[in-house]
């Protein structure tokens, strides 16, 4: 059986902008603009402060070009190894031993 992988990403561009010398929003609305990514100043807000779950192409390239690096610097990812859960039935998670649960027929035997 194979193992789960769980896999999560940081966003850092907050860093990212930091490490160019950008501390305010209003610093990345011009560069994006100027490559033709219209974003409003609260749609860079959400994208800056918060960890996006859905992010374009264009966007990420963009953001690429204007701060000279690759996705990997934006983006940090990690993937390990989840261990499954034990069951207290000892078979494989979801399949029940009915056998293990189901009662005994019970026999009434006369003058006993």
């Amino acid at each position: 059986m194979k193992a789960k992988r769980q896999v999560s990403y940081q966003w850092r561009l907050r860093e990212v902008m930091a490490a160019h010398g950008m501390f305010t929003i209003s610093d990345l609305v011009g560069p994006l603009a100027e490559r033709d990514i219209k974003l409003s100043v609260s749609q860079v807000h959400r994208l800056v402060t918060g960890t996006p779950e859905r992010l374009s192409l264009p966007v990420l390239a963009a953001l690429c070009d204007i701060f000279d690096i690759g996705p990997g610097d934006l983006i940090a990812t990690r993937a390990e190894n989840v261990e499954e859960r034990r069951t207290g039935t000892g078979s494989a998670p979801g399949i029940v031993d009915m056998a293990v649960i189901r009662p005994k027929r019970a026999r009434i035997r006369p003058g006993e």
